[in-house]
């Protein structure tokens, strides 16, 4: 039980620090840069990045070494918050690092996949390895699926992956790789919650990731139905087992044309509230709904766990959208169809 100091401690660090987030003009002077210096020199000099990035010379950064400093600022920001909420703190610090090192896994089986695994070397997190179970130098010399499992060996993900191993003349199964980890990910804060956190606290941390499930698997039925045209069955595969929706009403969406699966959806609580959701694509549903219940729940949640979790989900997003926009600088995309690719921009004018 948090003392009523550590309590006041973290729920006054937590929101001062969301206090220095990234407000309309930062975005829109991070879209006006031309290139991946650009962005750095400004993050440096004119955000609350410039401390993790006070070493860095801007004009010679790679991107993938630029986009390292930044999550390991999340690091650094957590670690800060733990020292406040030790009891729950500490367990959700693992939840992190294993978000990071599943990120990890994902970014190398795409550079392995495309043919490019010497890629993950420049985006390699050097922060990173003082704390994972992975090998992640050996990750980044991966030349086949065997280097990658064997780079994994002392981890529960190897086991996981084992089962994926590639068959010559199939593709690589990356959908059933990426659930197979998110569904382990996914249990580990479940369990975290039920075992570590009780009442109120409990309710709205469930109530967020379970709603985050929700809209994970309605994107991925209507991409899966739209591009790719595949069955019901195959897209029941793919799903992740979480979320509030009835299997009768989740059966009803996969039986649905693509554009209808949102409508079916709407029969539901979450489908109503999503469909209140504005977004470009529809992979940008969960982030947007995630991002607004936890702008909610920072500002006006008593709960230390759930303003914590909060501010790292938002902080979590805002990186995000620095990284789309040095991938979308470096695709040399136009602004406006940067800005279609962000989760927060669209939303800061409601800020108060």
């Amino acid at each position: 039980m948090l003392s009523s100091f550590a309590s006041n401690a973290i729920l006054s660090k937590a929101r001062a620090m969301y206090g220095k987030r990234l407000r309309e003009e930062n975005y829109r002077d991070l879209l006006n840069c031309k290139t991946v210096s650009e962005v750095a020199g400004y993050l440096k000099n004119r955000t609350s990045y410039s401390g993790i990035l006070a070493g860095i010379n801007e004009n010679e950064v790679h991107r993938g070494q630029l986009e390292g400093k930044l999550r390991q600022k999340l690091f650094e920001d957590y670690a800060s918050l733990c020292r406040y909420e030790l009891s729950v703190g500490e367990h959700f610090a693992d939840y992190l690092l294993e978000h990071g090192e599943i990120e990890q896994i994902l970014h190398s089986l795409m550079y392995l996949d495309a043919g490019n695994p010497e890629e993950y070397l420049f985006s390699l997190p050097a922060f990173l390895n003082r704390h994972t179970r992975i090998d992640l130098y050996a990750l980044a010399h991966v030349k086949n699926y065997e280097d990658l499992l064997s780079a994994l060996s002392h981890t529960p993900y190897r086991k996981l992956m084992e089962p994926f191993r590639p068959v010559p003349g199939i593709p690589m199964n990356y959908t059933g790789i990426e659930n197979a980890l998110y569904t382990y990910l996914y249990n580990s804060a479940f369990e975290i919650i039920d075992k570590y956190t009780h009442g109120q606290a409990a309710r709205q941390l469930r109530e967020l990731f379970q709603t985050y499930m929700d809209l994970v698997n309605a994107a991925r039925i209507v991409r899966l139905k739209m591009v790719y045209r595949e069955s019901p069955d195959f897209i029941r595969s793919t799903l992740l087992p979480f979320g509030t929706l009835h299997p009768r009403l989740l059966n009803e969406m996969l039986e649905a044309e693509p554009e209808a699966v949102l409508d079916v959806m709407a029969k539901a609580p979450i489908g109503k509230r999503c469909k209140k959701v504005p977004h470009t694509y529809i992979d940008q549903m969960a982030d947007r709904m995630k991002y607004l219940t936890c702008r909610h729940d920072i500002r006006f949640s008593t709960h230390p766990s759930v303003v914590m979790l909060s501010y790292i989900f938002l902080a979590q997003i805002e990186i995000q959208d620095i990284i789309n926009i040095i991938e979308g600088i470096r695709y040399h995309l136009a602004s406006e169809e940067i800005q279609k690719l962000l989760t927060v921009a669209d939303f800061s004018r409601k800020e108060a």
